[in-house]
């Protein structure tokens, strides 16, 4: 069978190159030693990629694609095979293992050189991989330019970006669906609600080991997984060992519910998250099975057979927590496994995550906290139930907590407020689950006689709705009148903020402007600003010293800050070593590194941002100030059109910063436009203040007056506040506004 190698488009090599299309198609004309076309079409020829590296190579053009495309790149055009993957998976975990100097050294090697090594050194790793050894060798000639990204991954991105993108690959090519990544935030908010001092620990549905990693930063120290997708095995073994190499790391492959690897076994605790709306997980099969404790599960309740093995594998008094889908709270059809749960006391607690929390983002999830009960343990009276999906908080009323408008735009989430609210109730209900004391709309611990009705609904929003006995009338009047202050206050502000009257066109029926432009990476190597990031650090963060006293951590700005305009939110902990990371200064340019969504691309750090850590997620252009005008720079990298340009990837835009587009313009003019982008940066900040003041008004009033605790005002007030509302707006609009305009 001939190899197959990478091969790439004149696309890929504009975006690996940094040029654009008609710049590679102006090579092709001039330079006769230009790569021929080793495949595709006359229309959409194919490159080989070893050969278009030696070329840029050979001619000096600095390689600016995000090392995880080039890694797509290199594997994207060639045949799937199982056996090569496991190579170069085991290839990660030697690089990982490497100090820098070693892996700096292997980069000087030719691609023959290369080959021999990698597949010498993984031979002696690939039994300690899940699944059958591969009887052939790893790895062939042809695949020194894959090997070659690799490294490139590995030492700038980290080995578990290498990773994601060897098994993102694989998965394309099988039979896998719903295959979904749980984020970080979300496997600590796991980790967290299990008890200190967990050491065994088995994830069933472990997918990449995320939750396990997470588990080991708890202090867990024997790790146990299973996943029926071989990729997902290995690339968990191995990501686990790099990040967890203290640990006893164990993983097969197969379906923990028709073939459970770990019969018989139980552990301290069991985290998951197992595949949803599954229909064919076993249930004729498994009809008589005695994990099945709590009630045989319906055929459409795959998520309820996942809770009971979770259980079984649980020694007593073991705690378990599952990431699961709404509908497993309420469906009909789960109402008797759901009412044995109860009754037998094995659901402790319930708890409500926002739409966009974890794929999929559409729906919101919830964390399901079992405990498998003691012989002669205590009784069980009550469960916890907690909404973080979304509700306005207590008093606000409006609609349901928790609900979700399908279609409505859902703002960054709050994953340090999330969790510290999340964890603060559960702590105070495991502390003393009779003296629990409820927030309304929020938490409130249910007893279980009342959870064991017809319906045995589980849904946090249910349990936790707020009744008119929970509202204070005199507190819920004094928050309106302050509410509605604000929102007055935050709307004369923006009204000064949007006087835009001074703006006019280069010159009357003239066409737009046009100047000369440089990449960002030009302009770094003249000297006029230096590009910087967070890359991470593969071997994780270095151990304290015994007994140092650990100083205060610094935030980390994110991208989700820079879209929603808030300073730095950022766990440090989210940083594999705080030592890599650059300390933002006042006048940086920060760019998020991900294309998409809504909010601002791009902001000039202030004093707020100042001292902060530079989270992985984005890109800091720091201007030279004689050379650049921050605000300036700012305001043209941060373009819709300029970030597109710049992006590469197909399902996620990463942003190639050295590829930003900036005008050369004189500092005098930059400064001029830096003004207006500041201008502009105001009166978005202000409209989002004014936005979110108004919702929560409007909130507090709906729930006021639905509950019965603000009366409708008389119709003289009415007439009173309609009046001075519009001399207000009359006498705070800006020139040439009419003055019968609704307020604002």
């Amino acid at each position: 069978m001939p190899e197959t190698t990478a091969h790439v488009t004149a696309a890929e090599i504009s975006r690996i190159a940094g040029v654009t299309r008609a710049t590679v198609s102006n090579w092709r004309r001039r330079h006769a030693d230009f790569p021929h076309p080793s495949g595709g079409t006359d229309t959409s020829p194919l490159y080989d990629l070893g050969a278009v590296q030696a070329w840029l190579g050979s001619r000096g053009h600095t390689q600016v694609a995000d090392p995880r495309e080039e890694l797509r790149t290199a594997v994207r055009f060639q045949a799937s095979d199982p056996d090569r993957t496991t190579g170069r998976i085991g290839f990660v975990l030697t690089l990982a293992r490497r100090s820098p100097d070693e892996t700096a050294a292997l980069a000087d090697l030719t691609d023959a050189e290369l080959v021999a090594r990698a597949a010498e050194e993984v031979a002696e790793l690939l039994a300690s991989l899940p699944g059958p050894t591969p009887v052939s060798p790893p790895f062939s000639a042809s695949d020194g330019p894959t090997l070659r990204a690799i490294l490139r991954c590995v030492r700038e991105e980290g080995g578990p970006a290498a990773l994601a993108v060897l098994a993102e690959r694989e998965l394309e090519d099988s039979a896998a669906t719903g295959v979904y990544g749980t984020p970080e935030p979300l496997t600590r908010l796991v980790a967290e609600l299990l008890p200190a001092g967990v050491a065994r620990v088995l994830d069933p549905a472990c997918g990449s080991g995320a939750l396990l990693a997470a588990a080991a930063g708890r202090g867990a120290t024997t790790l146990l997984g299973q996943d029926s997708v071989p990729v997902q095995a290995q690339r968990a073994a191995v990501g686990l060992s790099l990040a967890a190499p203290w640990a006893e790391v164990t993983v097969r492959i197969g379906d923990s519910l028709r073939a459970d690897a770990f019969d018989g076994l139980t552990a301290d605790a069991v985290v998951c998250n197992p595949p949803y709306g599954d229909r064919d997980w076993g249930h004729d099969e498994l009809a008589y099975d005695p994990r099945w404790a709590y009630g045989v599960p319906g055929r459409s309740e795959s998520e309820l057979a996942w809770v009971q093995h979770c259980l079984a594998h649980l020694a007593p008094g073991g705690w378990a927590v599952l990431i699961l889908p709404p509908a497993t709270a309420s469906r009909p059809s789960g109402r008797r496994v759901r009412a044995e749960l109860v009754r037998g006391g094995a659901v402790r607690a319930v708890l409500a995550l926002p739409a966009g929390a974890a794929p999929p983002l559409h729906v919101g999830l919830q964390l399901w906290v079992l405990q498998r009960p003691e012989p002669g343990g205590p009784e069980r009276k009550s469960v916890l139930f907690v909404d973080m999906a979304g509700s306005p908080g207590p008093g606000a009323g409006g609609e349901a907590a928790g609900s979700s408008r399908a279609g409505s735009s859902r703002a960054a989430i709050d994953w340090a407020g999330l969790t510290a609210r999340t964890l603060a109730h559960w702590d105070a209900f495991i502390a003393d689950p009779d003296r629990f004391a409820a927030e309304p709309g929020a938490a409130r611990a249910v007893p279980v006689v009342d959870l064991l009705d017809e319906l045995v609904d589980l849904t946090p929003a249910r349990q936790v709705r707020i009744s008119h006995t929970d509202v204070d009338p005199a507190e819920l009047s004094t928050r309106t009148e302050t509410g509605r202050r604000e929102l007055t206050e935050a709307a004369r502000s923006l009204l000064d903020a949007a006087d835009l009257t001074a703006w006019t066109p280069p010159e009357p029926g003239g066409s737009a402007r046009e100047w000369r432009t440089a990449t960002a990476s030009d302009l770094a190597r003249g000297g006029a600003l230096t590009l910087l990031r967070t890359v991470p650090d593969a071997k994780g963060p270095e151990p304290e010293p015994e007994g140092a006293a650990s100083a205060p951590a610094a935030p980390v700005l994110t991208g989700a800050d820079i879209a929603r305009g808030t300073g730095p939110t950022g766990d440090p902990a989210e940083l594999r070593s705080a030592a890599h990371a650059p300390v933002i200064a006042v006048g940086d340019v920060l760019v998020r590194a991900i294309a998409g969504g809504t909010g601002p691309m791009a902001r000039v750090a202030d004093e707020g941002d100042a001292g902060a850590l530079l989270g992985p997620q984005v890109h800091l252009l720091r201007p030279d100030p004689a050379r650049l005008d921050s605000w300036f720079l700012a305001g043209f990298v941060g373009s819709a059109e300029n970030i597109a340009g710049a992006s590469t990837g197909s399902t996620v835009l990463h942003v190639a910063p050295g590829r930003l587009r900036v005008p050369l313009l004189p500092l005098d003019e930059q400064r001029r436009y830096g003004e207006a982008f500041r201008h502009v940066h105001v009166l978005r900040a202000r409209a989002r203040q004014a936005a979110r003041l108004a919702e929560e008004t409007a909130a507090l009033l709906t729930g006021g007056l639905t509950g019965g605790a603000l009366l409708p005002a008389t119709a003289t007030a009415t007439a009173t506040a309609t009046a001075t509302a519009t001399a207000t707006a009359t006498a705070t609009a800006p020139a040439g506004a009419s003055a019968d305009t609704e307020p604002a």
